[in-house]
């Protein structure tokens, strides 16, 4: 393997040990078990265990991102590209992605190379409704003061919400998540009630 293939290999098997027993619980010697090799070559590769974790977290994170950001660009209507966000991010067979970030934000006090990888995807995410929300605005579909603002309350609704479902998963059901989400998402941006509805569906139907 050329040194970028091992690093990725390193990455991959950090990633299949941390969906079994959790990110924070992963060890050097874990990955190293999974790739049947030894804790020296993961010390070759990584300076530390932090930076291997927070690989693998942005490698499944940014695969979540790259497919809603496809999502989103297939549309130029701006509430298609806020319809495909919320479809998209609360896909039902996703909840090893969202523990995945509920370790990484459970780890990213302790651990700062989690905490910015964190930090970097979360920002991309809000910025990803924030131009859908400029759009709007701009072609007079919707009505918001705070773009950047409204973006985080939906974002962070999301994903509290989101991963309430993953973690305590008989409290909420994922049909409920949604329409708050839209609901929500409704009062911000200047819709009418239930208008973001048919379109969800629509949209969910092709998915």
């Amino acid at each position: 393997m050329s040194p970028d293939e091992r690093r990725q290999a390193i990455v991959d098997a950090a990633l299949a040990v941390a969906l079994r027993k959790g990110l924070g619980a992963t060890t050097v010697r874990d990955v190293a078990s999974e790739m049947g090799t030894s804790s020296g070559l993961i010390h070759h590769y990584f300076e530390s265990m932090d930076d291997v974790l927070a690989a693998a977290f942005e490698k499944a994170a940014a695969a979540d991102l790259a497919v809603t950001t496809a999502a989103m660009e297939s549309s130029t209507d701006p509430i298609d590209k806020l319809v495909a966000y919320l479809v998209s991010y609360t896909r039902v067979d996703q909840d090893w992605a969202f523990q995945v970030w509920l370790d990484a934000w459970a780890e990213a006090a302790r651990r700062p190379a989690v905490q910015k990888a964190s930090v970097n995807l979360n920002v991309a995410w809000q910025q990803l409704l924030v131009k859908a929300i400029e759009s709007g605005i701009e072609q007079g579909v919707m009505t918001c003061p705070d773009p950047e603002a409204a973006a985080w309350r939906i974002l962070s609704l999301q994903d509290g919400l989101s991963l309430q479902v993953v973690a305590h998963g008989t409290i909420l059901d994922r049909i409920t998540v949604s329409d708050w989400v839209a609901r929500i998402a409704e009062v911000e941006l200047g819709l009418g009630e239930g208008s973001l509805e048919e379109r969800r569906q629509s949209v969910g139907n092709r998915q």
